[in-house]
Formats: structure tokens, sequence, C-alpha cells
């Protein structure tokens, strides 16, 4: 790692933002979810309002000053607009994953307000009917009625499409209907092998091939047109990020719904956590379990081992994947 102060994660006293899952639950049951979401899927044990106004009122108070917010729906939780208030008027900017179906007129008109940094909406398809289909329980119609609503107020979007063999035929339509819509970026990926898309995998991800001739269809289009929408193109797979991120760990916490500090989504170390440590006291946690041989060795057999994957979700305290490698076998 270089040795310029910001270069490292180890530069910080906290971090440069706060990535929060703020819950499980969601209306659809997408079959690409990394998270597993779904309307019956909250934790049972997820923060609290008071514990979620807490942890935002910590963040201001840390000097962090971004936070993104996923799910499941995070518009979906009753508290939500209360902790992206506070967070809002003590200067952190937002940035919001979300399939869009919270956002009516007054949402937006609070959106705006705020001038919240990035809203991302997950659009699955060109077509209400592949949208549909590849999100069970989505509402194409009402994505596309709430990307409208906040153009209309100056907020642009990015449009969120994860090919994959149900909708790949219409990626390059997708761009193309993202650029109507007046998004600001199209931003797609190989779908992630995790949660419910790791399960569904080997039937629904696009093959090496075919992933290239979809990032040189969508590239094409994009430089036919003038490229109005940027496209925005994730660049690893899953496997090659924890590899990239254990060289290199971003300067980033993610919390999960019961307030657990994870290292990435993809790994299932939650050295941290908020219900019994200060958010300060997370974040060195963090930093301590990137370091750690117990981190390093699960990345290293993740990349033979696909089935470790399939732990992504789980939140093991420190010194856990050593008593589960003996139950395991690995």
């Amino acid at each position: 790692m270089s040795t310029e102060r910001g270069a490292a994660v180890g530069d910080y006293s906290a971090p440069l933002f706060l990535a929060w899952q703020v819950t499980n639950r969601c209306q659809a049951r997408c079959l690409h979810c990394c998270e597993e979401s779904g309307p019956d899927k909250a934790w049972k044990d997820e923060l609290t309002r008071e514990e979620s106004l807490k942890l935002a009122r910590d963040a201001v108070a840390a000097g962090i000053p971004y936070a993104a917010f996923g799910g499941g729906e995070p518009l979906g939780v009753k508290h939500i607009w209360e902790v992206l208030r506070v967070l809002v008027e003590g200067g952190v900017e937002l940035k919001l994953e979300t399939n869009g179906l919270p956002i009516g007129e007054k949402e937006a008109d609070l959106l705006a307000e705020w001038k919240a940094q990035c809203i991302q909406i997950s659009v699955d398809g060109a077509t209400r009917k592949v949208h549909e289909t590849v999100r069970p329980g989505g509402d194409f119609t009402g994505a596309i009625a709430s990307i409208s609503r906040l153009v209309r107020r100056g907020l642009k979007p990015e449009f969120v499409f994860v090919p994959n063999k149900l909708n790949v035929k219409e990626a390059v339509d997708a761009y193309r209907l993202a650029n109507d819509l007046g998004c600001r970026t199209f931003v797609t990926g190989p779908m992630m092998r995790l949660g419910r898309a790791a399960m569904a995998y080997n039937h629904l991800a696009l093959s090496d091939s075919e992933w290239s001739r979809t990032e040189r269809a969508l590239k094409a289009e994009a430089a036919r047109l003038g490229e109005p929408v940027k496209l925005s193109i994730y660049p690893w797979d899953i496997l090659t990020e924890m590899r990239t991120r254990l060289d290199s760990p971003q300067a980033m916490m993610l919390v999960v719904p019961n307030g657990r500090a994870k290292l990435l989504n993809a790994l299932p170390f939650a050295p941290g956590d908020l219900r019994k440590h200060t958010l300060l006291e997370a974040w060195e946690l963090y930093k301590e379990a990137w370091r750690s041989d117990e981190v390093r060795d699960f990345i290293a057999r993740a990349q033979t081992d696909a089935t470790l994957l399939l732990h992504a979700n789980e939140t093991w305290a420190p010194g856990e994947w050593t008593e589960r490698r003996k139950v395991l076998k690995v």
C-alpha cells in the first residue's frame, strides 16, 4: 500500500463512508438478489428506530461525509426518512439504492430539497414482462414513474441493470430506455455470486463469452449515441473484488440490518457490533480484521471453493472461521 496520507484505509480515524443496509425486507424476491431479500425476509433483530437514529447521530459526530443505503428496500423502513434527515442536516451526503417504488411526490420533493448525491433505481428490463420476471413482486411501471419524478426535479438517477440469461436480450434497449428517461448513468456488470443469486448462479448467470458480447454491444450503442447516458460497467466479479479489497480495503464500513459491522458483502466476517461497540471502536475492529490471517485464508480458499460464497450474508465473530473450518472440513 502507498504510504501517502489518504491512500490507505489505516490513514482514516473514521470511515469515509458508511454503507448501511437498514433492512433485509423488500416487496420483491429478485432472482439475482445478493442479499436474499423478500417480503418476509426482515431479520428478527434489525435495529430499532431509536438505535438507527443514534447510529445516524454518531455518523455525523464522527464526521463521516457520505452514507450509502441499501437493503432489502431501505426506503420501505418507517423511520428511514427521520434517519436521512439527521444525516443531511449533519452534512452527510446521501446515496440510495432502491427499487424506486417508495418515492412518491412528497418523497421526491424531499430528495430534491436535500440534493441527494446519488439515487440508483434498479430496472432489470426494457419491458414490464422481463423486468417483473427477473424481479418477482416488482413493478416496472412504478419504477419508471419514480425515475420520471426525480428527473422532473433535476435529480438524474442512475439506472441499474444486472444482465442475466432472462434479460440479456434487452440490455441495449434498457440503455436506450435510460437515455429516454433522462438518467445520468447506466450501471451494469457481471451478476454477483451472492445470496439468492448464488443459488441460481449456474442457470441464471451469463457465461464469460455472453457477458463479453453484452459488454461490447452496450459500449457500441453508447458510442453510437454519443454516450448521452454515462455507461458505468463494474469491472470485477466477486472473487476478484475480494482479492482486490484484501490488498487495498476501502475506507468504508458496511452495517447490516442488526447493527453488525462487516468487511464486505461477499465476506461473512462481522468484527464489530454497533449494539456493543461505538462506531469508532467498530471501525478499529474493521481495520484489524482486514489484516487477519483468518480473512486472508477464507479469501484464498474461496477462489477454488465457490460454496464458501453461500456464507456471505452471515455475520461471523472473530475466530469463528477457524471453528467452522473443522465442521465444513475445508
